[in-house]
């Protein structure tokens, strides 16, 4: 079953991401996997990315994202900041990233507004 807008797996398909839409208890979710981290940044290289689809979506705003395995930062060995707590989905605890967007468009933004927040906000974290 699918559950993202044509335009949104479109985008994941021409960016050749790993890719799988599931559903657990009511909840639609994206999980790309071997999503690649910034060189060095982290602890680990690549995580799978859980993205929580919003009922609505894309017109309804999404909010955090979480990955798997959790990662620390490199040069001070903490977790990053507002990605300390545990999100219980498919039989793992992922690392939640607790990032709120206020600027979502319904109507034009999609999986690769989504995206491109989730890249900042792991560029930035500190």
């Amino acid at each position: 079953m699918s559950y993202l807008p044509r335009r949104c797996r479109k985008y994941l398909r021409d960016k050749q991401y790993d890719f799988s839409e599931v559903d657990e208890n009511g909840q639609a979710a994206i999980i790309i996997k071997a999503w690649k981290l910034y060189e060095g940044k982290y602890d680990h290289d690549a995580v799978s990315l859980l993205l929580l689809l919003p009922n609505g979506y894309p017109d309804a705003a999404p909010d955090m994202f979480y990955v798997h395995p959790w990662i620390k930062l490199r040069d001070c060995s903490n977790w990053p900041n507002a990605a300390g707590a545990a999100q219980e989905f498919q039989g793992l605890a992922w690392q939640r990233w607790s990032r709120h967007w206020s600027d979502w468009r319904p109507g034009i933004d999609g999986m690769a507004t989504w995206l491109l927040k989730v890249r900042h906000a792991l560029e930035s974290a500190k």
